[in-house]
């Protein structure tokens, strides 16, 4: 069956075989949608995970399209709110990295050494609170800052505070 936008109207509202009709919008529509994603992601593995994922999502929600527009560009915004999503989630989860990286540092590389790592806990022992603990949970916890303040009822801000202190506590006594 060739689907045509003049056909689309009628196409959705029928219930009964919504999937195998989906089937030809898939069919005629796929082609259009992938090289569009592979232009936002320029990777030809990613691009097909999001326009398989925008399909699944357009069939989820087809009886929520209105034909206000194309369906190839319902299919193609799809798609690319798709691939904000992903661009968010991989940003955070590089933003993370970064912070523990960042707060760690020398630390990390410090752990490695098992006297260095000894040291370290010894001295972690003496340190007052909340410094022991904030330490701890992004140390050893790997928790993140919003995380360890919301556990202490702080703001972000103190707990980021608070890790540098111990921090520079820890430093000054290896």
């Amino acid at each position: 069956m060739f689907v045509t936008e003049l056909d689309l109207d009628s196409l959705i509202r029928k219930r009964g075989g919504e999937v195998k009709e989906f089937d030809a919008i898939y069919s005629e529509y796929y082609s259009a949608v992938y090289k569009y994603v592979l232009t936002l992601c320029h990777d030809k593995n990613v691009a097909e995970e999001i326009t398989q994922e925008a399909f699944f999502k357009a069939l989820k929600n087809i009886d929520k399209f209105r034909g206000e527009c194309k369906l190839s560009v319902w299919l193609c915004q799809i798609a690319k709110n798709t691939f904000l999503t992903l661009e968010t989630q991989n940003q955070r989860r590089s933003e993370q990295s970064t912070d523990n990286l960042e707060a760690c540092g020398d630390f990390e590389q410090a752990l490695v050494n098992h006297d260095t790592a000894f040291a370290i806990h010894k001295i972690l022992h003496t340190l007052d609170e909340p410094y022991k603990e904030v330490f701890w949970l992004r140390t050893f916890g790997e928790l993140s800052f919003l995380q360890i303040a919301s556990l202490f009822e702080k703001t972000e801000n103190w707990a980021r505070v608070t890790y540098h202190r111990a921090k520079i506590k820890i430093k000054e006594e290896l």
